[in-house]
């Protein structure tokens, strides 16, 4: 589990931008943060809306997110976003901006050949 102080892939200091980048980077985790952006899920919802992962890669992931403080659980509501995984994906927005911007420049790149 990537923790800031701790070495992780791609870095022996932990250093907490690495580390984070080693969490988000994990399979399936950046997409159930953004399943989670918006509203609270179930564990069977979240499997649908992730394209139906495997049970046992889905727990592991938010077992991961849950240790870190980014995602909880409630019994009635399910899984959920806390106010530092909103943080993230607050944080995580210009990336989002930059990503539609570089698709438009793609998809010209390809009308102009």
């Amino acid at each position: 589990m990537p923790k800031p102080g701790q070495p992780v892939r791609g870095s022996k200091t932990g250093r907490p931008i690495m580390a984070l980048l080693d969490l988000l980077g994990r399979r399936w985790a950046l997409r159930i943060l953004w399943e989670l952006r918006n509203t609270s899920l179930s564990f069977r919802q979240l499997q649908a809306h992730c394209d139906s992962m495997s049970p046992s890669v889905l727990n592991q992931r938010l077992a991961e997110l849950r240790e870190t403080g980014i995602v909880a659980h409630d019994q009635h509501s399910g899984y959920c976003l806390t106010p530092q995984g909103r943080g993230l994906i607050a944080a995580l927005a210009p990336l989002a901006d930059w990503a539609r911007r570089w698709a438009k420049t793609e998809a010209s790149r390809k009308t102009d050949r």
